[in-house]
């Protein structure tokens, strides 16, 4: 399948709501959680007043002119933080379109251009049994010890650029 990676655009923005939704792994058996989660605050950091930051910077897959992956990286206390000068990345590729390359492709980009933005270092959040983890491994991400520790589910890993 043909596809293109390219800098989200401001129009594009409201799309990360439905991103944020996608990026949130549910494990075989388990029961998706209703879409307003994300209008909590702990998953609002990670879309809410995006472009407004300095840090923020974003990339989207997109295929037959339909936008069907992005990632996006702000400085944000989220589930990946590591602290105020590292920003966090979050990657959703839709279902039917995972598994060809678009992913490797985002976070490629992203990582580039965080390198340019003179950022040293990349954060993220994912739980152990997500098949993404291999992704970000092969990506250069190592997990990381943070105050909180690492839990039973999920581990804070980070890349350096």
């Amino acid at each position: 399948m043909d596809y293109i990676i390219r800098e989200i655009q401001e129009t594009e923005y409201h799309l990360l709501n439905d991103f944020l939704y996608e990026a949130i792994y549910i494990p075989e058996g388990m029961q998706r959680p209703p879409r307003d989660i994300i209008y909590e605050p702990s998953m609002q950091v990670y879309v809410r007043n995006f472009g407004k930051e300095k840090s923020d910077c974003g990339f989207v897959a997109v295929a037959k002119k339909k936008v069907v992956g992005a990632v996006w990286a702000r400085i944000m206390n989220d589930y990946g933080h590591i602290d105020d000068d590292t920003p966090s990345l979050a990657l959703a590729i839709y279902d039917g379109y995972r598994g060809r390359g678009m992913g490797t492709a985002l976070m490629k980009t992203v990582m580039c251009k965080l390198r340019e933005m003179e950022y040293s270092v990349v954060s993220l959040s994912v739980q152990k049994s997500n098949p993404a983890l291999y992704l970000y491994q092969k990506l250069g991400f190592e997990a990381v010890e943070t105050e909180m520790g690492e839990n039973e589910e999920e581990i804070i890993m980070r890349c350096m650029l």
